[in-house]
């Protein structure tokens, strides 16, 4: 994604059935960001814990994950995948933020293509619905779940 002509990066997160767990905008792609996105993605998900985590290519990303490992014990028990097929559920939903931010053009500022990324998110989150439960939540119910 391009801001001011330069590229920064989207991480994302989402879990088995195709929710988005978090996401994350940052200039680069260093361990430091990587790291910074575990933990956020971790935060917004705590007290559950990652069984697997399935990575792209990228060495800064799974530097990161060997320090956190270092770090805290309980990232020791995750698997960590890298394979280009199992990517392909977090592809899949990126798919969404592309075709909306394409026709843009590009953003002026990180503050408000955060801001942009954040509202299309929520719209996202709103249309996959409330998940694997069965009961139907009323409007405000959604509402508040999508902004967790």
């Amino acid at each position: 994604m391009q801001i001011r002509g330069r590229w920064n990066y989207l991480y994302r997160a989402v879990d088995k059935f195709g929710k988005t767990v978090d996401f994350l905008l940052r200039p680069n792609r260093g361990i430091n960001d990587a790291q910074s996105f575990f933990r956020k993605a971790l935060a917004a998900r705590l007290p559950s814990w990652p069984r697997t985590i399935t990575l792209n290519g990228n060495r800064a990303s799974h530097s990161a994950l060997r320090l956190l490992r270092r770090e805290n014990y309980r990232w020791r028990e995750v698997l960590v995948r890298s394979c280009r097929y199992l990517n392909n559920i977090v592809e899949q939903d990126h798919r969404a933020i592309k075709r909306r931010c394409a026709p843009m053009l590009g953003f002026k500022s990180i503050r408000n293509a955060g801001i942009t990324l954040a509202g299309i998110e929520l719209a996202h989150r709103i249309r996959k619905g409330p998940g694997r439960r069965r009961s139907i939540w009323s409007l405000k119910e959604q509402w508040e779940r999508a902004l967790r």
